[in-house]
């Protein structure tokens, strides 16, 4: 079996939904995530994996007695996640200077503007060096990796298991923190009570759930005495929530 992740975006969903309504002749609006706000999609979908993504690596810079304001931040990807984790780690005051696509990768030092990039990743469909033509003092790298750029947080949003074990070890040599979608279940939500949230108050139930994540993670790392280990802790955590909840009701 293929291990890739395929996207799907607006477009396909729409598709599916279609083609199972037809198949099914019902309309049953929560069996499908991430579709139309018009036919019963959720604000901040589009934006849940980027925000979600910069809410938990807030968290884990609180540990550290850090915030996000003033931080150097690299990026990896210029997709609809890599995106929204610009534009929200900007919202809270950090310099987001270099981002990445399949053809190489650009550095601004005054700040990547996500407005161009929107243009051009999204409606445009271009690449990056398009970026670089079109805007002042930027640097285009063709192949190379967006990890070599100086940074104190780096936000992989690429791809998965995107990290292979020479460039985590470089990230960790110049002192970088990495971070690794809740609104799925959030849209379901509103599909049964059958209502529609405003993005404020949305993105706020996103936060409160990504916060509980992470401290979910933290607090697991801990307890099996290895702090600040965020692979350990999301995995045992995961683990022990499945576990418990196969015990309770009789499975093993």
């Amino acid at each position: 079996m293929a291990r890739t992740s395929t996207p799907a975006g607006g477009r396909e969903i729409g598709y599916l939904f279609g083609q199972y309504k037809r198949i099914t002749n019902r309309y049953e609006s929560g069996v499908l995530t991430g579709k139309g706000i018009s036919w019963g999609g959720s604000l901040v979908r589009p934006e849940a994996t980027g925000f979600g993504t910069v809410i938990f690596t807030v968290e884990m810079l609180k540990t550290r007695g850090m915030s996000f304001d003033g931080q150097r931040v690299v990026v990896s990807g210029s997709g609809n996640v890599a995106i929204n984790a610009i534009a929200k780690a900007q919202a809270l005051g950090a310099e987001v200077v270099a981002c990445s696509d399949s053809s190489g990768y650009i550095v601004d030092e005054a700040g990547l503007d996500v407005g161009l990039l929107r243009q051009i990743k999204e409606t445009e469909r271009g690449h990056l060096k398009d970026y670089a033509l079109r805007r002042a003092g930027v640097a285009y790298v063709e192949a190379g990796s967006v990890w070599d750029v100086d940074a104190t947080v780096a936000l992989p949003c690429a791809t998965q298991n995107e990290l292979d074990g020479g460039a985590a070890a470089r990230l960790v040599r110049n002192g970088l923190l990495a971070s690794g979608v809740a609104t799925s279940a959030l849209e379901m939500q509103q599909n049964a009570s059958r209502d529609s949230w405003s993005f404020e108050h949305t993105e706020e139930r996103l936060t409160e759930i990504m916060v509980g994540i992470h401290h979910r993670c933290a607090s697991t790392a801990e307890e099996y005495e290895d702090p600040g280990n965020y692979v350990l802790g999301p995995n045992i955590g995961g683990f022990v929530k499945v576990a418990d909840a196969m015990l309770a009701q009789g499975f093993i």
